[in-house]
């Protein structure tokens, strides 16, 4: 009789996650992290470029050379505080003129029955409406009213001035997405194929941005060609620069990109709120940032009389250089990656002789050993 043989169940398999598909699980979830970095980012630059508006340096006038004028003014500064930077202006005309040159934001004309406040809303729709409500307070104890006369002429399509600023969100988005787009096929193709059609796409672009903004909704109805003018240039600084940085900063270009021209650009341009009546940061990235320059360029040419077009053309010009600069650094660097990474050549040692073999050779060493075997087989 047999003793049964016990059977044990073979031990469970224990699949191991290979290193590699572990490194892929982390390097996902750390791109996640990038959406979340977005979301901060823009909640960051818009609650912190347009909560709470409050004049920051605002420059206002009081018309006027007399006594009583220069008290009022300095009644004004003393219960404004840093908000305001009031001085006198001893005539209309030359606050007028102020006004323009975009010296002033408002100017006061103080008279006993009919107060005026001068505006240049074509300037900052909102920082004329601060004006006007810091002024209306002083009329107010007056008890008369305020006449608000704007001394620019906007355009009938566009009454609060603000189409020019989302024309310039039109042309950031579809110029960094230039960048995107090339950025799948920057192993196949070279940078200059690259460049080419990258400032194709700005050309058509820019000529889609003034279509859109002159014929088709008429908020630019005079000087189309140099506001086209300002729109290349600006696409091609904002393509240029993200194509530059695009070879150094691969994964991380699209969250670059909207930091510099999205959460910094439009947050600063000037479209919406003026410099006036944002804090001491975005007022000084309006000073020299490419966004600002395009806005501010244009308001000189549509009403302000080309008056300052020149620094604003100077800071496109400026980022311009900056993208014409990384992108000759970026061509450079992938041309030494494409030298480090190519194979080089087996070496072969100088005494070593390699076997020469010649099909002649071959037959002539076959009959031999055919040879050879028949005589041995008449030996035996």
């Amino acid at each position: 009789m047999t003793t049964p043989t016990a059977v044990h169940p073979a031990p469970a398999r224990i699949h191991h996650a290979s290193p590699g598909r572990r490194f892929s699980f982390v390097r996902r979830a750390v791109l996640m992290i990038g959406p979340v970095l977005v979301c901060l980012g823009l909640g960051l630059s818009y609650l912190g470029a347009f909560h709470n508006p409050q004049p920051n340096d605002m420059k206002v006038a009081v018309v006027g050379s007399s006594p009583k004028t220069k008290v009022l003014a300095q009644t004004i500064k003393d219960k404004a505080g840093n908000g305001l930077d009031v001085i006198t202006v001893p005539t209309r005309q030359q606050a007028r003129e102020h006004l323009l040159d975009r010296d002033l934001v408002g100017a006061f004309v103080p008279t006993p029955k009919h107060p005026e406040l001068l505006v240049a809303r074509a300037g900052s729709n909102s920082t004329a409406n601060a004006a006007q409500t810091i002024f209306r307070m002083v009329t107010d104890k007056q008890g008369v009213p305020l006449k608000v006369t704007d001394v620019t002429s906007l355009a009938a399509q566009d009454p609060n001035g603000s189409s020019l600023f989302f024309m310039l969100i039109t042309l950031s988005v579809a110029s960094y997405c230039c960048v995107l787009v090339l950025a799948p096929v920057a192993d196949v193709l070279s940078m200059r194929a690259r460049v080419a059609m990258g400032m194709g796409a700005c050309l058509a672009i820019s000529g889609a941005g003034i279509l859109l903004a002159g014929p088709v909704f008429d908020v630019v109805d005079h000087s189309r060609a140099a506001v086209w003018a300002m729109s290349l240039l600006y696409c091609a600084g904002v393509f240029a620069v993200g194509l530059g940085l695009q070879t150094f900063l691969k994964q991380l270009t699209p969250l670059v990109l909207m930091g510099l021209f999205v959460m910094l650009n439009l947050t600063s341009a000037g479209g919406l709120m003026g410099p006036e009546m944002q804090n001491n940061f975005f007022g000084a990235l309006h000073a020299f940032w490419n966004g600002a320059g395009f806005v501010e360029g244009a308001r000189s040419i549509l009403y302000f009389d080309h008056h300052g077009l020149g620094s604003h053309l100077l800071s496109l010009w400026l980022w311009l250089g900056a993208g014409i600069a990384l992108t000759l650094l970026a061509a450079r660097t992938e041309r030494r990656r494409k030298i480090v990474s190519r194979p080089e050549p087996e070496a072969v040692e100088p005494d070593a002789v390699l076997p020469v073999t010649h099909p002649e050779a071959e037959i002539f060493e076959a009959s031999v050993a055919g040879e050879l075997a028949v005589t041995g087989r008449e030996d035996r």
